[in-house]
């Protein structure tokens, strides 16, 4: 029986450290998500500016065109001998030149955009280098952690082969049956006729026959093995 508590209080050990060890594992995803998000966001401004540039870009070519366009239809009016032509010539250079201002008007609009949109993602970029310089040290201190974790558990588990060792198989196969129905404790210590597991009372006749300490004992209700620690008086 002494094997088994002395089992028990050492599975118990591993079973918080492997907690502890969860619980650092997940800061260190949540640093990772909160970087993945910041991440996400500068790409996303990233194709923006990528996606305005070619806007301002096919606005310019346009510009470029109407002004083209504008030039040509100058020098051909010196070649106009009709009125009839010349006006709607003038007509063509009127409407191109109305297309340049609204192209201009845009070209500008779409500049502001730019300039706005490259503000924010300086301040996004140093964002996320300062958060990658926090996440690289907090990963490393919740690693640290995690190893020295790592170090205890597996110490604890040579504790444990040894005892495991000591014990007969049918026993060993109870015990982890146990501690896999009941949430880590296979054994409860029977105190003033109760089971401390499941706090329901025990047949007298059983809890008289745990003082003899011989063999195992579970309790009828829970089925966990029944430890007796002190007599009661």
């Amino acid at each position: 029986m002494l094997l088994l508590e002395e089992l028990q209080a050492i599975d118990c050990a591993i079973d918080d450290k492997k907690s502890e060890q969860a619980g650092y594992q997940a800061g260190i995803a949540e640093l990772e998500e909160g970087l993945a998000v910041v991440r996400s966001a500068l790409a996303d401004e990233q194709a923006r500016q990528a996606e305005f540039e070619r806007d301002k870009a096919e606005l310019e070519a346009a510009l470029l065109a109407e002004q083209d366009n504008i030039k040509r239809s100058e020098t051909n009016m010196k070649e106009i001998r009709t009125n009839k032509e010349f006006q709607a010539v003038g007509r063509e250079i009127a409407a191109a030149r109305k297309q340049v201002a609204e192209l201009e008007e845009q070209i500008l609009q779409k500049t502001a955009q730019l300039e706005e949109l490259q503000a924010a993602i300086g301040t996004r970029s140093s964002e996320l280098s300062d958060l990658e310089e926090r996440a690289d040290s907090g990963r490393k201190e919740q690693q640290a952690v995690i190893n020295s974790l790592q170090a205890a558990v597996d110490a604890a588990v040579s504790s444990r082969e040894a005892i495991i060792k000591e014990l007969s198989s049918p026993v060993v196969r109870r015990y982890n049956q146990l501690r896999g129905q009941r949430h880590g404790r296979a054994l409860a210590e029977a105190r003033d006729g109760s089971c401390t597991g499941c706090n329901m009372q025990l047949p007298p006749q059983l809890y008289n026959t745990l003082f003899k300490r011989d063999e195992l004992h579970f309790c009828p209700h829970c089925q966990r093995i029944l430890i007796l620690k002190q007599e009661q008086g």
